[in-house]
């Protein structure tokens, strides 16, 4: 009997990062998620969790999710019966930010930067590497779709305002040593990726699988 595996991208992305994931199709098949937009700025996460939830059609599934993505399953695994969480380059409780995130989350200086700021990386890039820059600037358009200013702040805030103070149970995290997002030295109990930074589900796919394979 096939398990079955939602996929959720981290902020911002789609589900086209998750092209390079493959498991045996005799044993696995893959649902990927797609972000929607929140119903306002002031949305929970619990809320959006459960509007998320609609869009599982299997009984006991297997939910995977990157960055926020990942503390998105676990808010939807408190609404749903789960088989198993799997996190990648993620956090287990708001315990897992670095001091640095903690320190944004306290000052509430992420609310400062206007919503355009976020749209800038492709000019900079331009700017910055000239024609080297075309292949980075694909990737970006190509990955990172969602764009809407509402959704991006309210992703954000709750990435670093998330409540959740004990791990949860049944959940497998797979975490990369040089992710410079969450450092690896915040992070308990996780399966290492060698060499894995924080968009490794594009650059380390092949680990990551043999993990999956391993452990579901």
């Amino acid at each position: 009997m096939k398990k079955h595996i939602y996929l959720l991208p981290g902020t911002a992305a789609n589900s086209k990062i998750f092209d390079r994931i493959e498991l045996p199709k005799e044993c696995f098949e893959l649902h990927f998620l797609e972000w929607v937009l929140p119903t306002d700025k002031n949305e929970s996460l619990e809320a959006y969790a459960g509007r998320m939830c609609q869009k599982i059609q299997h009984a006991k599934p297997i939910l995977l999710g990157v960055s926020f993505g990942g503390i998105l399953v676990q808010e939807m695994s408190k609404q749903i019966e789960c088989e198993k969480i799997v996190l990648v380059s993620s956090i287990k409780n708001k315990g897992e930010l670095s001091f640095f995130l903690n320190c944004i989350r306290v000052t509430k200086i992420y609310q400062l930067f206007p919503s355009r700021f976020l749209f800038q990386i492709e000019k900079i890039l331009s700017r910055l590497f000239g024609p080297k820059a075309d292949k980075k600037i694909m990737a970006y358009r190509t990955y990172l779709s969602y764009r809407n200013p509402t959704y991006l702040k309210w992703a954000i805030h709750n990435a670093l305002c998330w409540s959740q103070r004990e791990s949860l149970s049944n959940t497998l995290h797979i975490h990369g040593n040089k992710d410079p997002i969450f450092p690896l030295h915040c992070i308990k109990n996780c399966e290492v990726v060698k060499n894995g930074s924080h968009i490794m589900i594009l650059t380390k796919a092949k680990e990551i699988c043999k993990i999956l394979v391993q452990n579901l």
